[in-house]
């Protein structure tokens, strides 16, 4: 490296040179070739710096460099004056020292470090011959004076040229090292205040000049010009920071006042941004540009961008003068434009537009807020934008005529429901209306199925409508709100309402899952079988009253068992098992008992006919017969009185009844003639040339009364009674079914005169009033019954009082009440938890108790809080239970 002398002094090398970067100065006209690092580093690095001509092998060589731990680098020699001495080579063998000393006139061009550094000089480089063992002297450091208060003044008036040279752009003909030592200096000798008052009033009195300026700029160019001073200064103030680093570091921090950027952004704040003459004009034309874009205007947005980020760092570290000075009054406009914008554009169009112009509205607003406005600024303009657009309407959206909600549900618009769920999104409190509305319109329009009796006259087509209804808003809530569990609810909530007015629905769901078991699955795969099941116990599952389908479930489904119409047995379990997955196992205890006694029955009655019981009847006999063996537990149906049964079926069943008693002993066996049907041969003589034959199919009570007529021609109803024993209700129900128009295998009359003409219009109706009531009725055979059928099935009118399940007009209570002995088990049921409940816990409040019993009846049915106390006071007089003598409120159980 080249070795430099101090000013005027005489340059000399040793050895080949490379050039420092050179700076260069006005000031005197002098030329410095000294290095470009910090004084800091230079002094460290002379003072550690091997000496020339020293050996690299032994000594301060290579090795003592290395352990000095720190970067070996080429670093020019700090400016001073080598001594004489040290310029002359010294013998072989000899030390040699070389001084370097601060002259006076170098002091004031910064050059202020010194070190003394002894060494030797040797064989060159790389020859290594008999040198001797060198070692370092290292003289004391010289101290030198400080600067005094003329000195400073003169080096601070040096730098205040310097800075005004980098105002006017001719920062390349300084020496920005002799600018930073120069700041270093003052700084180092306590002259930290005068440097910072200095720069702020230089930066002051520029500041004033720009913002005289600026504000003399009209209206159209100010933005402009305001942003291309701005970007000057932040240039120059960066510059500025650069050689006055040092003060920052430790003059400013220390001191707790601004950094020189600092304090430049806000002298720039004070004298121009916020000069008298621009502040207000600057957030006019901001604002301005903004109310343009949104009118469809063309504006230029990298220049907001431009002004808007000056706001914010002017604010150095906060956004408070960018809040104060946009965006306050910006976020006061968006509200105000966007109120009487969302109250113009509702008044005169439907609630689907303004939703699409809301939409586009608000992606305007956010686009613009992440490409021209602070970060900070978003969240506050979308609350602003979504509350005028969505939440103030949100209410006159949804209940709008003919565009609303309830329009878009009747007439399926699903983009225009999603959409209003998406804009909805973003003001959560505001979807309660969408669901307000989906709640009431789904419960009117189930309420509608419910209360028209045109609609309810055919249960099946009742539910299929119903299962219709929930795929069409299962399939909007589905597709226009996201499938969100919150409007699933609401959904579920709207059908449970309706669906629990009265026990129509439960009693209509039986019916049709009996018509689907029956006929309406013939010829569908596994899978389809089981999605049509799927469709059933999602509407199952908004009934309250499960046991009120429970009962006619089990009566439907031991009509079927017993007739043998159902369709599938595969079917018919894996509906028993979707219940039991529902419910649990209790509830379907019953009918999985009722499969068990069905399989029970083939086995035992192919047992019985191929017993020597069965053979030695045939032998005397052509009667065939079929029997099943109920479980009385199991299944729904009553007692019944029993009937007297013709002779050769009488034996019949007393053979099958002794050898079903001889394998199981300790039974009793009940024959439940009212549940079984036979087919019989009947002959018809028209005329006496005329025999038509026909194959009946009728119940047993029916073959009882058909028999007797094979020895009498007619019979009253008094001796039909005491023949067969059927019970009264029973026997007027079958006599009036063989007696109606369509089959009218009996002839009804009466012992007056002309009743016997009058006998067949009472026939014709199957109810008619006084019917069957006068127990001398006559009922005669109908020899001149003819049929088209071979086969013919005489089905049993429907009576009113007579047994539950019966028919499709079971007995039940008038507009849907629950039948008679569902209420009657519900007594039985809540006594038998609240006795379980007070039996575990021994002692419970009121409160407590009911809560417990409906949640443990909560599958089954919702029980009434006046019933179960009606209960608990049944128990209480029953001794199961005892009020306590302290609190009325508490129960005690009593073992």
């Amino acid at each position: 490296p080249s070795r430099l002398a101090s000013q005027g002094g005489a340059r000399e090398a040793s050895g080949p040179t490379k050039p420092s970067p050179r700076f260069f100065t006005e000031r005197n006209g002098e030329e410095d070739r000294s290095g470009a690092c910090s004084p800091a580093d230079r002094a460290s690095s002379v003072a550690s710096a091997p000496p020339r001509g020293v050996s690299q092998g032994e000594g301060g060589g290579a090795e003592g460099w290395k352990g000095r731990n720190c970067e070996r680098r080429r670093v020019p020699r700090a400016v001073g004056a080598r001594t004489a001495a040290g310029a002359a080579a010294a013998p072989a063998g000899e030390p040699a020292t070389v001084i370097l000393r601060e002259e006076a006139g170098e002091r004031a061009r910064g050059a202020r470090f010194f070190a003394a550094i002894a060494g030797g000089e040797g064989p060159a480089r790389g020859t290594m011959s008999e040198t001797k063992k060198k070692k370092f002297v290292i003289q004391p450091y010289q101290a030198r004076k400080p600067l005094s208060r003329a000195e400073a003044l003169d080096i601070w008036q040096s730098l205040s040229d310097a800075i005004d040279q980098i105002y006017q752009k001719r920062s390349s003909q300084l020496s920005f090292e002799i600018l930073y030592r120069s700041a270093y200096n003052l700084v180092l000798d306590k002259h930290g205040e005068l440097l910072y008052s200095g720069v702020r009033e230089s930066l002051t009195r520029r500041f004033v000049a720009i913002g005289e300026a600026v504000a003399k700029t009209p209206d159209a160019q100010l933005l402009e010009t305001l942003a291309a001073r701005w970007a000057d200064q932040k240039v120059i103030l960066s510059t500025v920071k650069d050689i006055l680093m040092y003060m920052d570091r430790t003059y400013a921090v220390p001191h707790k006042v601004k950094t020189t950027y600092e304090m430049g952004l806000e002298v720039f704040l004070d004298r121009v941004i916020h000069h008298q003459k621009v502040r207000e004009r600057l957030r006019t034309l901001l604002l301005a540009s903004v109310k343009a874009e949104r009118l469809g205007q063309l504006v230029d947005r990298p220049l907001l961008k431009t002004i808007l980020t000056m706001l914010v760092e002017a604010g150095v570290g906060s956004t408070a003068v960018y809040e104060a000075e946009f965006e306050e009054q910006f976020l006061h406009e968006t509200r105000v434009f966007y109120r009487q914008e969302s109250l113009d554009f509702l008044s005169h169009n439907t609630a689907d537009a303004y939703l699409a112009k809301a939409e586009e509205r608000i992606t305007e607003e956010l686009d613009r807020a992440d490409g021209v406005l602070h970060a900070g600024t978003r969240e506050k303009v979308a609350y602003i934008v979504e509350h005028e657009l969505i939440d103030a309407h949100a209410q006159a959206l949804t209940d709008m005529e003919n565009s609303g909600c309830v329009f878009m549900f009747e007439n399926r618009r699903i983009e225009d429901l999603r959409r209003m769920f998406r804009l909805f999104s973003r003001v959560p409190q505001s979807l309660e209306h969408i669901k307000r509305k989906l709640y009431e319109h789904v419960t009117r329009i189930g309420r509608q199925h419910v209360t028209d009796q045109e609609r309810t006259k055919d249960p099946v087509q009742f539910v299929t409508n119903l299962l219709d209804m929930r795929e069409q808003y299962e399939h909007i809530v589905a597709a226009a709100f996201n499938a969100e569990p919150k409007f699933k609810k609401v959904l579920r909530e709207a059908f449970e309402n309706f669906m629990n007015m009265d026990a129509n629905c439960a009693k209509y769901m039986a019916l049709y899952i009996d018509d689907l078991l029956k006929s309406k699955l013939r010829g569908l795969s596994e899978t389809e079988v089981d999605l049509r099941l799927d469709r059933v116990i999602i509407l199952f599952r908004y009934l309250q009253d499960k046991d009120v389908f429970e009962e006619f479930y089990k009566q439907y489904l031991g009509k079927r068992l017993l007739s043998g119409k159902s369709l599938s047995d595969e079917a018919e379990k894996a509906m028993v098992v979707k219940l039991k997955s529902e419910c649990g196992y209790q509830f379907t205890s019953k009918l999985e008992g009722m499969f068990n006694d069905m399989q029970i029955s083939r086995d035992t009655l192919e047992q019985f006919k191929g017993s020597g019981s069965w053979q030695a009847f045939k032998q005397t006999s052509a009667i065939d017969f079929d029997c099943n063996i109920l479980t009385q537990g199991h299944w729904p149906n009553q007692l019944s009185e029993p009937c007297r049964l013709p002779g050769p079926v009488k034996a019949l069943c007393d053979a099958f009844e002794g050898y079903y008693l001889q394998h199981h002993t300790g039974r009793k066996v009940y024959w439940q003639c009212n549940m079984g049907r036979a087919d019989i041969k009947a002959v018809f003589r028209p005329s006496e040339s005329v025999v038509k034959r026909h194959d009946l199919d009728v119940s047993t009570y029916q073959m009882c009364i058909l028999v007797l007529f094979n020895d009498a021609d007619a019979l009253s109803f008094e001796d039909i009674r005491a023949r067969t024993g059927i019970p009264d209700a029973e026997l007027r129900r079958h006599l009036i079914s063989l007696s109606t128009p369509k089959h009218r295998i009996l002839k009804r009359e009466k012992p007056s005169a002309g009743a016997a003409a009058g006998g067949g219009d009472n026939a014709a109706n199957p109810n008619p009033k006084g019917s069957g009531k006068e127990k001398n009725e006559i009922f005669r055979f109908n020899e001149a019954y003819t049929s088209r059928h071979k086969r013919v099935r005489v089905p049993l009118v429907s009576i009113k009082g007579s047994a539950p399940g019966d028919g499709a007009g079971a007995a039940d209570k008038a507009g849907g009440g629950l039948p008679d002995y569902v209420e009657s088990r519900r007594k039985h049921l809540v006594e038998a938890h609240v006795v379980r409940i007070m039996k575990a816990r021994k002692t419970l409040r009121h409160n407590e108790l009911v809560a417990e019993v409906t949640r443990q009846l909560a599958q089954r049915f919702s029980p009434d809080p006046v019933l179960i106390k009606k209960r608990v006071e049944s128990l209480i007089e029953r001794e199961y239970l005892q009020r306590d003598t302290d609190d009325r409120r508490i129960y005690h159980y009593l073992a």
